[in-house]
């Protein structure tokens, strides 16, 4: 055994016991940040997760949403019914590969073995930072050193959910796939009231245009620099340029909310189409942006028509703005945020764009979203919502899913 294996050794060590306070009767600092916060909401996706052997469950979705604090208050309830050294909890992001995380995974059996526990709740945050991670979760999973265990996999960046359904195809157990998302307009007005009135509806809705749904925001624990700063820093780690990716975006912001197509924003920087398309896939994989095909009257998706693009939070909006040194205008703002919205309720987002203009085709819903008065008049199936209507149609929207 060299000196260098001897300090990783060590060194893994020592984070795993800090980053386990629960094994020493201690309470975890981010359980007791949440006690103390303000503004709180108890995250329900952690009852969606599979705490039953075996499963592999991956929890995805924006930097500074909430997920790992979710994960810790899971392991809060957690420890009240279990032996405490069966909850297993580290952080990957200071893990260079896979072979130092089957170091950290073996560390922790070998615990787990001698405190005779024959079966774990192990939850590993930012995974997909480990160069090659996949193939640790592998091997233990192959290698059936986790066949009476619930893993639980964080990341940043849907393109590690993409990789588990070809890697891990059958290997998942009763494991389930979760997105967390920034809070919907209903959960953010009822941080403040449960029942609805148009006036402090519009009120609300003004604060949630500057803040977005980042309780994170609306407790002071995160800056519009701080998250330019994560957002350029998950860029650099899968060797992509920030310079590229901000210049993309400014594009996206100068001919919003207008469709447009690859080849349009290629030209006008001066670079191949393919690189637009190649960075435009990582934004949407961090749940930066959202892409909306085009679909026709005749109910077909016509995917080689121009797009148009959506940020997915107000607050990611602003920050992006400030990064690229563009324009954010309210009109089209209005419109990001009834698509997001509708993209969650339906899980699909189309337009439609002729003689008039749909922004919106979701569900059984078409909807234009106009910050004044429209100028044409629309057919009867189309819902044209003004400025004021905007904050009622996003709460009654989501009034039957609690």
């Amino acid at each position: 055994m060299n000196n260098t294996y001897i300090l990783l050794f060590s060194i893994i060590e020592q984070m795993i016991e800090e980053l386990n306070p629960w094994w020493f009767g201690e309470i975890d600092l981010d359980v007791l940040c949440y006690e103390g916060l303000k503004y709180k909401i108890y995250p329900k996706w952690i009852d969606q997760l599979s705490l039953e052997p075996f499963s592999l469950n991956f929890v995805i979705g924006p930097r500074r949403v909430g997920k790992t604090m979710g994960v810790k208050l899971l392991i809060d309830r957690l420890t009240k019914g279990h032996n405490s050294y069966s909850i297993f909890y580290f952080s990957c992001e200071l893990l260079e590969d896979y072979k130092d995380l089957i170091n950290v995974l073996k560390e922790y059996i070998r615990i787990k073995k001698n405190k005779g526990i024959k079966s774990s709740f192990i939850f590993l945050d930012e995974v997909c930072l480990v160069e090659d991670w996949w193939r640790a979760l592998k091997y233990m999973i192959d290698s059936h050193k986790v066949d009476h265990d619930v893993l639980t996999i964080l990341s940043s960046s849907s393109i590690l959910l993409n990789q588990s359904f070809e890697t891990f195809a059958g290997r998942m157990g009763k494991g389930k796939s979760i997105e967390v998302l920034p809070l919907t307009f209903k959960d953010f007005y009822e941080l403040f009231y449960r029942d609805l009135f148009d006036d402090l509806a519009i009120e609300l809705f003004e604060k949630y245009i500057k803040i977005g749904g980042y309780l994170s925001v609306l407790n002071n624990r995160l800056r519009l620099d701080d998250l330019i700063s994560l957002i350029k820093l998950d860029i650099r780690k899968i060797d992509r340029s920030t310079d590229i990716a901000k210049d993309i975006l400014f594009e996206i912001y100068k001919k919003a909310p207008s469709p447009f197509s690859y080849h349009s924003i290629a030209k006008d920087l001066g670079i191949s189409v393919n690189t637009v398309r190649d960075y435009i896939e990582i934004l949407k994989n961090m749940f930066l942006l959202n892409e909306i095909k085009f679909k026709g009257l005749d109910g077909k998706v016509y995917t080689r028509k121009e797009k148009k693009f959506v940020i997915r939070d107000p607050f990611m909006a602003r920050a992006i703005a400030l990064w690229s040194r563009a324009t954010l205008k309210k009109d089209f703002l209005y419109e990001w945020i009834v698509q997001e919205h509708l993209y969650r309720k339906y899980g699909e987002i189309y337009y439609y764009r002729n003689k008039y203009e749909i922004d919106c085709i979701s569900g059984p819903l078409k909807i234009e979203v106009k910050a004044g008065k429209p100028h044409r008049k629309y057919p009867k199936d189309v819902i044209v919502l003004g400025e004021e209507d905007i904050p009622r149609f996003l709460i009654e929207m989501f009034e039957n899913q609690g």
